[in-house]
């Protein structure tokens, strides 16, 4: 057995058994594990990923937040055994890898990621046509 095949068996003992599906961009709660003297509690931190680097077990990704008008960012290991778990509650669409950009940025500029659109349903796809179709002024007769 060599060294890199060895290493990637010991790696993957180590990796979280559900992979959490999140992207850069998307509005997520992190749950880590925080322990103050004897006793073991979990912290919440919600923010929007600015990034993921690293793969496999190095892997890290970076979530920011305002906190009383200051920008926080903390970087998470995706497979640590102190973040208990990472919830996705709305999910963005960014043209970039790294939104380093925010930190620019204050008060509702700060959260310019957009929602990912949705997909319309057929009958409100026709509903959104016939609108369109009402509001169009129509050509005069010749």
């Amino acid at each position: 057995m060599n060294k890199a095949a060895l290493f990637d068996k010991i790696e993957g003992e180590q990796f979280r058994k559900e992979s959490p599906k999140f992207g850069v961009g998307d509005s997520v709660r992190v749950h880590t594990k925080v322990v103050e003297g004897e006793k073991e509690r979990i912290q919440i931190f919600a923010g929007v990923v600015m990034g993921i680097r690293g793969r496999g077990l190095n892997q890290t990704f970076t979530v920011r937040r305002i906190s009383y008008g200051e920008g926080v960012e903390r970087i998470f290991p995706t497979h640590s055994p102190r973040v208990d778990k990472i919830e996705v509650e709305r999910e963005g669409q960014v043209r970039r890898a790294k939104l380093t950009y925010l930190r620019g940025r204050i008060g509702k500029g700060a959260m310019a990621v957009r929602e990912k659109a949705t997909p319309l349903s057929k009958a409100a796809a026709a509903k959104a046509a016939a609108k369109a179709a009402k509001s169009a002024p129509a050509a005069p007769a010749a």
